[in-house]
């Protein structure tokens, strides 16, 4: 069983930190992730062309 310390001690961010990797929450994808709504391009892409996502349509001009 752990203690307090050894609780907090790994829930700290670490003395030097690591790269933060932001993936898809979809497809698990590193690359192209928009960071306003957490998936990546391809995915953002599919889900306004399906109309899943509000007030989001595809260009044209």
């Amino acid at each position: 069983m752990a203690t307090k310390a050894q609780v907090a001690k790994s829930n700290r961010t670490p003395k030097f930190s690591t790269r933060i990797v932001r993936r898809c929450e979809l497809t698990g994808r590193a690359h192209g992730v928009y960071r306003k709504f957490r998936i990546s391009r391809i995915m953002l892409r599919k889900l306004a062309l399906e109309g899943k996502i509000p007030g989001m349509r595809k260009a044209s001009w």
